[in-house]
């Protein structure tokens, strides 16, 4: 996989949070959220988070101190 690529996958990812954590703000902000569906969406965020900082530390090289 190049670095092309990898950057492609970060802005697409990136996207992906921005709209789960719009998703979230509004869903915690009804009357009766839906704890389940907030639950899974907060999991979701956090998964894509692990994949944005995976994607990060391909584009960064390794500096050897």
């Amino acid at each position: 996989v190049n670095a092309k690529d990898i950057a492609l996958r970060l802005e697409i990812l990136r996207i992906e949070h921005r709209d789960l954590d719009a998703a979230i703000i509004a869903l915690a902000a009804q009357a009766l959220p839906d704890q389940l569906q907030l639950a899974r969406l907060k999991k979701r965020k956090l998964l894509l988070r692990d994949e944005i900082a995976w994607c990060e530390d391909q584009l960064v090289p390794d500096i050897i101190a």
